[in-house]
Order: structure tokens, then C-alpha cells, then sequence
């Protein structure tokens, strides 16, 4: 990951923009730069994975315009190629640099154009403005604000922008904003008709493109490592770059020292693809030390992503300190395209679909804003198969007919896609699989319900949660992550819309944990 900050106007200061950016330097540790653009600033932190050298260094300036660009531009080497044809000329192997040129030849139509993870600030020398960018996921964070003086400011995370902005808000993925404007040039979640194909068909394009996706992300002058869960999500991951590479993965499990889960599984993939495996091994007091760091890096008060963060959190710690691994592959976004055990209560395909819409358009305050943070604080990169732009579009326009649960097993489309390849062992493809942060250990999720049971009585809980009028917590778990994140973010609850539970809407669903392990169909997914 790379950080990245933008003042966009009168106000700022070099000091300024240097303390912000120190806020986040372990998203970008090897080198700081601020450069002035127009009346304000642009700054980078990185952390160099493309282009190893300093001349891919950001800011890069060219003909007036400038850019800073935490990214992945998949795919940028025939782009280039084309760019050279055309005249232009790079300093460095960087995939970020062809952007300035990018825009010299498209403007702001250049951003639909991207396959990319990116979040952007580009000033334009010529029009004296700044423009940001995001992808369509959010998989790369971005926030804005406005300083006293009324000049919007952007930065990567929202820690950067506390001593700066009243409010902070996230970027919306998928815009681009322009002279006051947020423009949506791509939302991935709105479906206008859905594909005739056959689940024959469906499986031949689910499994062609999750393989394009896994394999232009193992592009990368830095070394590669993957998480492992023992999950389908993570295993398939794994299971295909290992076909893909002519060298062992090393691959990487974390779980509780008394009931994990999901170790066993994880090994018996490892074990399967001949991976280099570790297995990081963590206790009560592990989980209890971590949850105020975990918070502070999330900017989040969502019991579900904090439960699953820790265990994310600490893996990521391990392999920071003891590896020089700087490129993580995860398992994220699976679940809202093709669904988890609460979808299984969907009253019929329409709910189906506008859950999954509803949840794509915000998995950026959840999910994926958990990858992002758990692995930068520790000053690695995320890549993310699952949010490949193609393959996202594909299967949100797949009949959510067929994506219900009709099969007597979640995600079957995903399974069946799979079948015929053995990239993991089969009882690891047909198998159910726990929540993450059940997955680390049942007692993880029980620590923490016991912990913060500990600090309230029933008084002061009702008394001290109606001091929240968003966002209101519902339980003493919901009011101890509550507070912690008030410390850090005091006032920005909006940061996040609402708490990601399952659909109360639904019967069956209609529970007060956002743990999997209390809905009526969990059966042996932990076991």
C-alpha cells in the first residue's frame, strides 16, 4: 500500500501536510514526499512493490500536471507500449506513472478505462484544478473533507484528515471528482438485465475469469504471500496461483491456542498445493491487547468487522515482522457476490439481488476496508482476485435465480465452477465455511463478548449507548468498540452507514450478533 494526501487549495501548509501523512507511514515506509500543486499540495508515502527504483517515486509530474496514485494498474504494460508509440517516454517500471499521460490523452474518461485498485489525486497545471479518483469496489481507501477555510482535502485514510477536517467522509468508489462534483463513472452493483447463460455456461465464465483475475495479481517486483483460511474463498486463491507459479506459495493461517477451526483445513490445502505453510497461533490475551490497535487502524465501531480484523490484524503483524513478504492475496468479496448463510433466508430472487447490490455498493466500509487497513498498518499491500472488475460484472448479472440457495450448499455456483480443475482438495471445495472470526476459534468471538460484558454494568450500558443518535449500540460489545473508535474519531460514526448484520427484514434473520454461528442453518460450517 501507498499513502496518499491531497490540499486542494489555500490552507494547507507543507507542515501540515507532513504531519498528516506521518499519521499513516506505515502504509508508505520507505519514502515521504510533498510537492506544492497550484495553491496547494500534493504528498505521497511509499511503499514500493512496481518499479522498485526512485524514479518511481510519486509524485510524477509531467507538463504542468501532477499525480499521486496508490494503485494497481493491471494490465499497464501493453498500455505503455502504446503511450511509447505515441511519443511519450517513462523514467521508471512503475504501473502509476502512465497515468499522467493517460489523462493527457482522455481526461477524466480515463477512469472507466482502468482495470485497476486505485485511489487518486491528480492536479491539472493547465486548469489550475485537482481531481480525484476511486475504483468502482473501493478496494484502495479514500477520504475527503473540507479545512476551516472551506478547501476540500483528500488522504487515504481518515486518521490523516482528524486534525484537519470537521467531518470526514469516504470517497464514493466508482467517481471521479471535478470542480465541486462527485461524478459516477462506473458502479459495479447496478444491474439493468441479466445473462441468459446456462449453469454450464455460468461455470465456464466464473471459472475463466476468477483464474485472469488471480493471475494479473501476481504481478509484482516484490515478494508475494497469501492468507489462508482453509476456506473455499482463500483456498481457491491459493489453489490457482500455485498452478500458475514455478515456485512453493507461502501461505499464511492464524488461529485460537484452544478450539481453532480452520487450521486443519488450511494445512490439508497447504499441503495439497505444496505451499511454504506457517501457522500463526494466538492467545486470549493476543485478542484482548489488539482490539484498541485494531480499532484505531480501522476507523471503524462495526462489531463484525472488528471480530474478523483482529485475527487479520495479528497474521499480518507476524508476517511483517518475521518475512520479507510485501504483497498480500486475500479472499475478500466472495460472499457478497454469491452469498453467506443469511442470503439463504431470502424470501425470493429480487431480495437476493438487491441485497447483493446493496452490499457491493458498501463493502468498502467493511470488508474491504478491513483487507486494506489490517494489512497496510503493517505495511503491506492487499490485492483482492475476487474484486476483478470483469468478474464482478459477470456475476452480478448471473439470474440470482440461480445464485439461491436451491443446491443444499452456499456458493455452488462458485464450487461447481471448480469441480473439474483439483486446484484444492474437494472436501475443501464442498465444504461450509465458518465466519472469519469464528473460523480463528469460537473463543474469539466468546473473549470479547466476556470482555466487554466485564466493563459495564446494565446501567451504565443503557445509560452511556443513548448518548449515539447514529448508529445507536445494541449490545455491550457494540458500546466498548463504540467508545474506543469515539477516542480515536471522535464524531465520525458516519464514517460508516450502519452496523453489517443480516437482513432483519427477512425471517430468520432477525438476530441481535452478526455472527453466522446464530442463524437456525449454520450446521457443520464449524466443524
Amino acid at each position: 500500500m501507498c499513502t496518499v494526501l491531497g490540499y486542494c487549495g489555500v490552507g494547507g501548509s507543507y507542515e501540515t501536510c507532513k504531519k498528516s501523512l506521518e499519521t499513516a507511514i506505515s502504509r508508505g515506509p520507505d519514502m515521504t514526499r510533498i510537492l506544492p500543486a497550484g495553491d496547494g499540495f500534493l504528498g505521497f508515502d511509499r511503499l514500493a512493490i512496481m518499479g522498485l527504483t526512485d524514479e518511481g517515486m510519486q509524485p510524477f509530474v509531467r507538463n504542468g500536471n501532477a499525480c499521486v496514485c496508490n494503485g494497481e494498474l493491471y494490465g499497464f504494460r501493453p498500455v505503455k507500449e502504446q503511450l511509447i508509440s505515441l511519443g511519450y517516454s517513462f523514467a521508471s517500471d512503475s504501473d502509476c506513472e502512465i497515468l499522467l499521460p493517460l489523462y493527457e490523452q482522455k481526461g477524466c474518461e480515463m477512469f472507466a478505462d482502468l482495470d485497476a485498485e486505485f485511489a487518486l489525486i491528480l492536479y491539472d497545471g493547465k486548469a489550475d484544478t485537482f481531481i480525484a479518483a476511486r475504483d468502482p469496489i473501493g478496494i484502495r481507501p479514500l477520504y475527503y473533507g473540507y479545512d476551516a477555510a472551506g478547501t476540500i482535502v483528500f488522504a487515504s485514510e481518515p486518521k490523516m484528515l482528524t486534525a484537519i477536517c470537521e467531518k470526514i467522509m469516504p470517497f464514493p468508489p466508482g467517481h471521479y471528482y471535478k470542480d465541486g462534483v462527485f461524478t459516477c463513472y462506473c458502479d459495479p452493483a447496478h444491474v439493468d438485465g441479466y445473462s441468459d447463460d446456462s449453469q454450464e455456461e455460468i461455470a465456464v465464465h466464473i471459472h475463466d475469469l476468477l483464474l485472469a483475475g488471480i493471475k494479473k495479481r501476481l504481478d509484482a517486483d516484490a515478494p508475494v504471500g497469501y492468507l489462508l483460511s482453509g476456506g473455499l474463498d482463500s483456498s481457491l486463491v491459493c489453489g490457482a496461483a500455485a498452478r500458475e507459479m514455478d515456485r512453493p506459495l507461502r501461505t499464511f493461517s492464524i488461529g485460537m491456542d484452544v478450539d481453532a477451526i480452520d487450521l486443519k483445513y488450511a494445512r490439508q490445502v497447504a499441503d495439497y498445493i505444496g505451499s511454504e505453510h506457517r501457522e500463526v497461533i494466538i492467545s486470549r490475551d493476543d485478542v484482548i491487547d489488539a482490539l484498541e490497535p485494531v480499532i484505531r487502524a480501522l476507523g471503524t465501531y462495526d462489531i463484525t468487522t472488528i471480530r474478523a480484523s483482529i485475527g487479520m490484524y495479528l497474521v499480518c503483524k507476524w508476517i511483517h515482522e518475521n518475512t520479507d513478504i510485501r504483497v498480500i492475496l486475500t479472499g475478500e468479496i466472495s460472499d457478497e457476490l454469491f452469498g453467506y448463510k443469511y442470503t439463504d433466508f431470502a424470501p425470493d430472487a429480487e431480495a437476493f439481488q438487491k441485497e447483493a447490490e446493496k452490499r457491493i455498493r458498501e463493502i468498502h466500509m467493511y470488508d474491504v476496508l478491513r483487507a486494506d487497513r489490517c494489512i497496510s498498518v503493517n505495511s503491506l499491500e492487499a490485492r483482492v482476485p475476487f474484486g476483478d472488475l470483469a468478474f464482478v460484472d459477470y456475476v452480478m448479472h448471473i439470474d440470482p435465480e440461480k445464485k439461491l440457495n436451491r443446491y443444499g450448499i452456499g456458493k455452488y455456483l462458485l464450487r461447481h465452477a471448480f469441480e473439474k480443475d483439483a486446484l484444492i482438495p474437494e472436501s475443501i471445495l464442498m465444504r461450509e465455511k465458518a465466519a472469519f472470526s469464528d473460523a480463528v476459534g469460537h473463543s474469539l468471538k466468546d473473549d470479547l463478548q466476556e470482555y466487554a460484558e466485564g466493563i459495564y454494568t446494565d446501567e451504565e450500558y443503557e445509560r452511556r449507548r443513548k448518548a449515539y443518535t447514529h448508529a445507536m449500540p445494541f449490545t455491550k460489545e457494540s458500546m466498548l468498540y463504540r467508545e474506543i473508535f469515539e477516542k480515536y474519531y471522535p464524531g465520525q460514526s458516519e464514517l460508516v452507514v450502519d452496523f453489517w448484520m443480516p437482513n432483519r427484514d427477512w425471517e430468520g434473520c432477525d438476530v441481535n450478533d452478526p455472527s453466522a454461528r446464530v442463524l437456525a442453518n449454520y450446521g457443520d460450517s464449524g466443524v
